[in-house]
């Protein structure tokens, strides 16, 4: 599936969407980050197919707009059905510049701060989805002062352990993220009971602290708690996690709701669906993800004896992963003993995964697809640092400079996450739809770079 979007045009050179990948570098220079319009779109509507289908209208898709935010792409995925998921200022000033109504972005991250609370707040979002104890109080300060009554989820660690890389798990019970379900509520702030005056003692019990956190918000006078959120990790393969996290966070479910004595009516299971990008993975279907994760959630209802909730998901790399690509050029191709090189024109700057994670990418010499891919070499970035590389022990037809060098499936977490170490300008970002190219980011200038110095 990675490589049905690609073929190789009579010249031999690789052709994404309808376009010569040779014409695209001519016309936007490298590198290029390039978009598949199409594909996009056709993930978005596998998700909103998919959860029309498994939810009967009790549903709703908020793509993580974290991997990948620019105003373009929020646009295409809300004309597709979709809500936004944003979890700063930032990507929210985004979402709102690019004409998205605010009853369809929810509001989330660990830490926010009580400006970025305010502009949430202001601007009329879906869901909160509130992290500590800390930030339960500044929002229902923030509301109560606005003369406001927010709608909120706790976001409950479940105490899954997804097997996948460390760095990208945020279900255990030592992730910094959201309440826990399994410690009780000593060391918990004195405020965590009484947060808004309302006569509750500082302390409810040995309920927990996620339950201490849902008693709390339930004495909220600002804020209205519409139920859970959770989220598992990234690059998920297995479906497992999430009918284990279905049956643990509706079994929380029903004892906040039988315990506190109050009615809920949502549950966000998360994303995380990974995709594929060396083909060889075995990654479940849009359909597959979201039919066993509410297929759980009605099982769990069924034997509790509650109300089916509102169901809501987040995915970001599984709608954007799949639907980009990098363009580089290689500029230096080194024969170093027991290592080849090719030098390219950009790197960890524009694609810091390989660093971080050591990522596995598929890479084609876009230059010369036709040809057999005998020779072995580690595609490095140009920064001044020895892990600057995109992907070792690559097999490609011999590169020659000038050659364009592709990395497939980088619609995620790549421009999202791109610095500009050593002053290096950002990419430029294309989408092709129907097979004509737009520029949807323009390239940055060393202007743009120094723009906020003094």
């Amino acid at each position: 599936m990675i490589f049905d979007q690609y073929n190789v045009n009579e010249q031999g050179r690789l052709v994404v969407a309808g376009c010569d990948t040779a014409e695209l570098a001519k016309a936007y220079g490298t590198p290029l980050y390039v978009m598949d319009g199409e594909r996009l779109r056709q993930n978005c509507r596998d998700f909103k197919t998919a959860i029309d289908k498994h939810c009967g209208g009790r549903g709703k898709v908020f793509y993580a707009v974290k991997a990948l935010c620019c105003k373009e792409i929020c646009r295409v995925v809300v004309e597709e059905g979709l809500g936004l998921d944003t979890l700063s200022g930032g990507e929210l000033y985004t979402a709102q510049k690019a004409g998205v109504d605010a009853a369809d972005i929810c509001f989330e991250g660990n830490y926010k701060t009580p400006q970025e609370l305010e502009m949430a707040v202001s601007a009329g979002v879906f869901r909160i989805v509130v992290d500590s104890f800390a930030e339960l109080e500044q929002l229902n300060e923030i509301c109560l002062k606005l003369g406001k009554k927010q709608d909120i989820l706790l976001r409950i660690k479940p105490g899954i352990d997804t097997h996948t890389f460390e760095a990208v798990r945020t279900a255990n019970i030592d992730a910094k993220f959201g309440f826990t379900l399994e410690t009780d509520s000593a060391g918990l702030p004195a405020s965590a009971g009484n947060l808004d005056g309302a006569g509750l003692p500082t302390s409810v019990g040995n309920l927990g602290e996620a339950m201490e956190a849902a008693n709390a918000a339930a004495a909220c006078k600002g804020l209205c708690l519409r139920g859970l959120h959770c989220h598992l990790g990234s690059q998920l393969l297995s479906l497992s996690s999430y009918i284990m996290a279905a049956e643990v966070m509706m079994d929380f479910y029903s004892d906040v709701q039988t315990g506190l004595g109050i009615t809920m009516t949502d549950l966000d299971m998360g994303g995380g669906l990974g995709i594929e990008y060396k083909g060889d993975e075995n990654v479940p279907t849009i359909d597959e993800f979201i039919g066993t994760a509410v297929g759980a959630v009605k099982d769990k209802c069924k034997a509790l004896g509650i109300d089916m909730p509102f169901i809501m998901f987040e995915p970001g790399r599984a709608i954007v992963g799949s639907a980009g690509m990098t363009l580089y050029t290689a500029g230096v191709i080194k024969q170093n003993p027991g290592k080849n090189y090719v030098l390219v024109d950009g790197g960890m700057c524009d694609n810091p995964r390989y660093a971080l994670y050591k990522s596995p990418y598929t890479v084609l010499n876009a230059s010369k697809a036709d040809k057999p891919a005998g020779f072995t070499a580690t595609i490095a970035g140009r920064t001044c640092e020895s892990g600057d590389m995109i992907q070792e022990g690559v097999a490609l037809p011999r590169p020659e400079t000038g050659d364009l060098i592709a990395v497939l499936a980088t619609g995620a977490y790549n421009y999202s996450m791109s610095i500009s170490y050593n002053r290096l300008p950002k990419p430029a970002m294309i989408m092709i739809e129907k097979g004509q190219p737009r520029l949807i980011v323009r390239r940055e200038t060393l202007d743009d770079i120094i723009d906020t110095d003094i």
